[in-house]
């Protein structure tokens, strides 16, 4: 199956029924198909041809998402550009995956390594006025469908090429699995970036009939009154999304009505979680992934929560398991790098064939994350394996001193990093963001009591905003690199 068809049946099935909202404008299922189709027509026209590459870099909302299946139906391939990063983040992704055109909101100087620019305006007029006829150019499921980029956490970004096959295993593993609940009529409420992971849940809602609010940009006061007055059913956040709803004053006696709240995209505090089941019952399912097999590696179901720190157990079409640096399979219990196979994968890194004989290595796509398995298949992440620090000798695994400072009354994010130290190797330091009169202190001493002397920090500071990518992952890069910068 092809995406389009997959859209066209939404339009035959549920017809005039809603499909998405954004503010005061409703779509219905019938208008989507139809505006999918003359938008991917008229990029035809101005001669673009499938296997291209089109950047999209456009705020949540509808055009974005026609924008997105328009390329789809007609073979083009999107490579996806998120509005929050700077001009030079999107000319280096749309130079690197050779993109012939970008579609953009009016960003001055984005079309400079394209041959076509188009704009906000001249989007809405291809909408409007491109040829109704039916809009289905089919490729090999196998052939490039769009491109992502690796968070950037470790380096530049690389080109993550995806295919139809895996896309759709996704959408299969997400209803099977993650939202297996999920039916004509409910709402979904679309907080994030429709560019990252809020995005992946857009079709699988299509699919089933469910009718989409789009949050044009998330804020939590917003978020709370919509979720009431949408009655939503079912959304998707990251850990810092939902800390944040927690700090709305009257998020403990709005009438909400969630059935399902996703959340992904980075690790969770075990003390965040506790906090939002208290309120909102246990109904959270977590979904761990990454660009090169997007959301779809283990999923915990939200019985399994009794298993803190636990990332879940393998999707249905993934073969997850965890090796040592000899690639030897590691027994329950012993931390290493988690690798994963399956049709979700990524097919290759775009034009580097070197750094994909690497991720591949015997088979199995190796995910540069540190975790274990336990006796019963559960997953546990331990830590990206690049974060890890060396403080005398000792590995120190950043998340695991995030997680006790988060625990912390008062802190809503935690970023731990190693500044180079004579004596130590690694010097332990934290970063953390939260509420007004943070008392440092009292947080260094709880950090002595809950923690090895090794893996306390040596220093704690408080900073409005801790730097996040896209994907809205902690970047702990960037607050190392901020340190040693100032600190020189």
């Amino acid at each position: 199956m092809q995406i389009g068809a997959l859209i066209r049946r939404a339009a035959l099935h549920y017809g005039d029924k809603p499909c998405l909202t954004e503010g005061g404008t409703t779509w219905s299922f019938r208008d989507f198909d139809a505006a999918t189709d003359r938008l991917g027509n008229a990029l035809l026209g101005l001669g673009l041809a499938p296997g291209d590459r089109v950047g999209v870099a456009m705020p949540n909302g509808i055009d974005c998402l026609v924008a997105y299946y328009a390329l789809a139906k007609n073979g083009l391939v999107r490579v996806g550009l998120n509005t929050r990063e700077t001009l030079n983040e999107h000319r280096y992704k749309l130079k690197e995956s050779g993109s012939r055109a970008v579609i953009h909101d009016d960003i001055d100087g984005i079309d400079a390594e394209v041959e076509t620019g188009i704009g906000r305006q001249q989007l809405r007029e291809l909408i409007d006025t491109g040829p109704q006829t039916t809009c289905a150019v089919d490729r090999a499921l196998d052939e490039p469908y769009r491109l992502g980029f690796t968070g950037g956490t470790t380096g530049q970004p690389k080109g993550v090429t995806l295919t139809t096959r895996g896309e759709l295993c996704e959408i299969s593993a997400f209803l099977m699995e993650l939202m297996p609940d999920m039916r004509e009529g409910d709402t979904f409420l679309h907080a994030g970036p429709v560019a990252h992971a809020s995005g992946a849940f857009f079709l699988p809602s299509l699919a089933r009939g469910a009718h989409g609010i789009i949050m044009k940009k998330f804020d939590a006061e917003q978020f709370v009154d919509l979720a009431e007055q949408s009655e939503a059913k079912l959304t998707f956040l990251v850990p810092t999304m939902l800390a944040m709803i927690l700090e709305v004053p009257r998020v403990g006696e709005a009438d909400l009505k969630f059935r399902r709240i996703a959340y992904g995209a980075s690790p969770i505090a075990d003390a965040l979680l506790r906090r939002a089941e208290d309120r909102f019952g246990k109904i959270f399912a977590q979904v761990y992934g990454q660009a090169e097999s997007p959301m779809v590696i283990t999923y915990l179901a939200p019985e399994h929560h009794d298993r803190s720190g636990s990332c879940g157990r393998p999707f249905t079409i993934a073969e997850v398991a965890v090796v040592d640096d000899e690639d030897r399979f590691l027994p329950a219990g012993e931390v290493g790098e988690i690798v994963c196979r399956g049709p979700m994968t990524m097919a290759r890194y775009w034009n580097r064939p070197e750094a994909t004989e690497k991720a591949f290595r015997n088979g199995w796509l190796h995910t540069g994350d540190l975790g274990r398995m336990d006796d019963d298949g559960f997953f546990y992440l331990v830590d990206r394996k690049n974060d890890m620090l060396i403080s005398g000798g000792f590995n120190v695994y950043p998340r695991e001193v995030e997680d006790v400072l988060m625990s912390f009354e008062g802190v809503v994010e935690a970023a731990v990093v190693g500044l180079p130290d004579e004596k130590w190797g690694d010097r332990v330091h934290a970063v953390v963001a939260g509420r007004d009169g943070l008392d440092t202190d009292a947080l260094m001493a709880y950090a002595r009591e809950k923690l090895s002397g090794y893996k306390r920090p040596k220093a704690i500071e408080v900073w409005d905003e801790i730097p996040k990518s896209g994907a809205n992952k902690l970047l702990r890069r960037k607050v190392r690199d901020a340190i040693i910068e100032r600190d020189e």
